[in-house]
Order: structure tokens, then sequence, then C-alpha cells
């Protein structure tokens, strides 16, 4: 057993050398050993490849506002571990997470001897997270963010109030599939019999594959695309607002409190959620709730501000469709602005397709590497990059100097390429 805080994290941590191993066998064994917490919560199961933390932070938030208290379940961390399980925003306790890793070593221990296989370590933190809040009587509802697709995630042996998928994009191909259908088809997999599904996938053949899998599951189903009106959308000073129609109400002049245009839709996204638990009874949520909520939302590391002189932000945007998201908002935000790009990536992403996007804003890159397993050289991104205004610096410190040398009242600094990255920069720079 673990004494401290430090000893059991570290051999959490220890697991990662099991990598990614989908399938949920190891899972209903856990669960099975722990005598089934996960039935004892009032879940909401979010899948999406893009959108997934911002939305639920604003279920979350407009959740809190009705006077709830909720469980969030997120990966990978920002700030610290223990926010992975958090309640009402604010992490658990390095004792909890002592207490916790302490009574599952014991079954992992066994479940390591079996057929079942090593345990990795995403599927102990997820399990941590099921007896964490199995065990809270105060909570109302838990969030779960899947990790990776959906159908062999670890989350995905919860069985929701509500499932909620945000996006498809291209990421995790080596796993869910080269085209965005088969990426579809992983995602889909987290509904189930007879529970409603809400998305926001826009791609008509992605979307197809969602409406099949409902159907076939009936499981009531809502698009956002094609049973809403999103208009009157504009960008504020620090959000974003517009006027949402749905099938029973019309929403004017929702405020978020985060900047993008994505945001839009993930609000909107939070809305429908929030229309879905009325009509389940599960919850009581007002118009004033559901507004409030989506203005306080908080979510660090997507297009949060990190200073102001020069004016630096930090976007988690880590593949394709995150980068062309992030370059329409910087499109619309800083037209005829000095834009600096600094830029880091992990080597199993597309950087070359995400570097290509990024120049067509950016009047210079500042390419840098981190401490991480995969991250990618800084020189390998600076090769890949055709902008005639571009550096490179292996080590991360080098930032903040750079930084300090686009001090103009026309310079605005966007730190993007990875959420690991911005997790580092964020030490660095606040």
């Amino acid at each position: 057993m673990f004494n401290t805080y430090k000893e059991a994290i570290s051999w959490l941590h220890g697991r990662l050398k099991f990598g990614v191993k989908p399938g949920l066998l190891r899972m209903e064994k856990l669960m099975e050993k722990l005598e089934h917490p996960e039935k004892n919560i009032r879940a909401i199961h979010v899948a999406g490849t893009n959108g997934k933390g911002s939305t639920v932070s604003f279920i979350r938030s407009v959740l809190q506002e009705a006077g709830y208290t909720v469980g969030t379940f997120t990966s990978p961390y920002m700030i610290t571990f223990n926010e992975r399980i958090s309640v009402n925003g604010t992490p658990i306790t390095d004792e909890e997470w002592r207490t916790l890793v302490n009574d599952i070593k014991p079954i992992v221990d066994e479940l390591d001897k079996t057929d079942a296989g090593t345990v990795t370590e995403f599927e102990i933190i997820t399990a941590c997270a099921f007896l964490y809040f199995a065990k809270r009587a105060d909570i109302d509802f838990v969030i779960f963010e899947a990790g990776l697709g959906g159908t062999f995630d670890s989350t995905n042996i919860v069985k929701p109030l509500l499932s909620v998928i945000t996006s498809i994009g291209h990421d995790h191909m080596a796993i869910l599939g080269n085209t965005i259908e088969e990426i579809a088809g992983q995602k889909a997999g987290i509904i189930k019999n007879s529970i409603p599904v809400i998305t926001g996938v826009n791609q008509p053949g992605a979307l197809g594959v969602i409406e099949a899998e409902a159907e076939k599951k009936q499981a009531p189903y809502q698009s956002l695309y094609k049973t809403c009106r999103l208009f009157n959308e504009a960008a504020l000073p620090s959000g974003e607002s517009f006027s949402l129609e749905t099938e029973t109400k019309c929403y004017e002049n929702i405020q978020t409190s985060l900047i993008g245009i994505h945001q839009r839709q993930n609000a909107a996204l939070a809305i429908l959620a929030a229309e879905w638990l009325n009509r389940l009874e599960a919850a009581v949520i007002s118009e004033e709730a559901m507004r409030n909520g989506l203005k306080k939302a908080s979510w660090p590391g997507r297009f949060e501000r990190l200073q102001s002189r020069p004016l630096v932000f930090a976007d988690g945007a880590h593949n394709e469709e995150g980068v062309e998201t992030l370059t329409e908002t910087i499109r619309q935000r800083f037209a005829g602005k000095n834009v600096h790009v600094v830029f880091s990536a992990l080597k199993d992403k597309p950087y070359q397709e995400m570097i290509k996007k990024l120049e067509t804003e950016a009047d210079s890159i500042h390419f840098v590497s981190f401490d991480f397993p995969r991250a990618s050289s800084a020189e390998a991104l600076y090769n890949a990059s055709s902008l005639a205004s571009k550096s490179f610096d292996e080590n991360p410190d080098s930032v903040k100097e750079w930084i300090e040398q686009k001090d103009g009242a026309d310079d605005v600094i966007i730190i993007t390429g990875s959420l690991y990255f911005i997790s580092e920069m964020r030490k660095r720079l606040i």
C-alpha cells in the first residue's frame, strides 16, 4: 500500500508502459470486483474529436447554476493531475487520490495475472472516477469525457442519462480508422439502447453513421444542425454571442465566456443537453441557469488569454480540424494584426498539414519541442514549414524571450499545437 500521494501516482504513471489497449473486458472485470460503482451514478457521456472538454465545462456550469453538484472526469489534465476527477470544477485532493489508488491496486494486481491482460493507466484512472463518484452521495450528476473513440473506451461501461457526440475529425486514425465515417462509427459506439443522444456533427457521411446507430439502438436522437438554427453570431471581447432556435424555444443573445467560433456550437449543445435533462425529468434547469452557466464557464487552454501586453493566447488545437477552427477565429478577431505563432506538436500528429493551415494566418512561427515522450523535435517542425519568417529552438524556455520581442500594439501571439504543450507553456508564462 502507498503511504504518500507521490508513491500512488508514481505507480499509476508506471502503467503508461502498457499503452492503449482498446476493449472493455478489463473495465468490466474491475467494475465487477468493485461491486459496480458505475451503476450508482447519474451520468452524461461526452465523446467527439474536438470540443469535448469545452462542452463538458459548459454543461457542468449550467447544471451548477441550476443548483446541482456536478462531478467531471476529463483528460488530459491542464494544470494538475488531480483535475482529472473534479467536483464543481475543484480537483479532488492528494489524499483522496492516494486512498482511491490503494483501494484499486489489489484488484489490478489480481487482474494482471488473468487472461484479461494488464490493466492500463487510463483504465485505472477511469475506475477511480467511478469509485469516487459512487461513494459521494451529494453528487447529482457526473459528466464523463471519453478518452479515445467511444466503442472501446474505458468510460463506455457507463449507462448514462444522455449521450453527446460533439464533432468528428481526423485524429487517432491508427486506432479509430482512416475515414470520417469509420471514426464516426467509433464515436457512435457510446450510443446505448433507448438512451437519448445529441450531436453537433455536421458532415453528412458521419451524421448518417450516427443516425443509423441511434435507430438501431432505438435511441432518441437530435442533430444540432438538422433541428436547430444558430443565428446572430458575433465575437465578443471576452467570448462569443449567438442566438439559438431549438425545436421548442428561441434563445436570443446567448453569451459565452469561452472564445472561438466553435464555442458557439459547444454552448448550443449544452443548451440541448439541458433541454433533454428537463424533458427526461432528470433535472429542472431554467433558461436563466442556462444563460448564466454559459457565461461563467471556464476551461483552460482553449483560446485562453495568458497575457495582455503583448497579447498572448493559448489554444489546444492538436489536429487538422482544430487548427482549421483556430485559423478561422484568428481571421475573424485579428484581421490587420501581426499574428505570431508558437507551435509544437506530437510526432504522430499530421503536423505538416497543421503548419500549412497556420501559415495562412501567421506572420511568423517559432517552433519548439518540449519534455514529452512523443513530442516532435523543433527542427523537424521547422523543416516542415515554408513560411519565410520562421525560427526554432528545442528548448521551450526560449518562448518567453521570443514573446518579449513581440510587444507592439498590433502584435498577437498564439501558442498552439498540443494540449500537453499548452500545459507546459501555461506553467512558464502564468
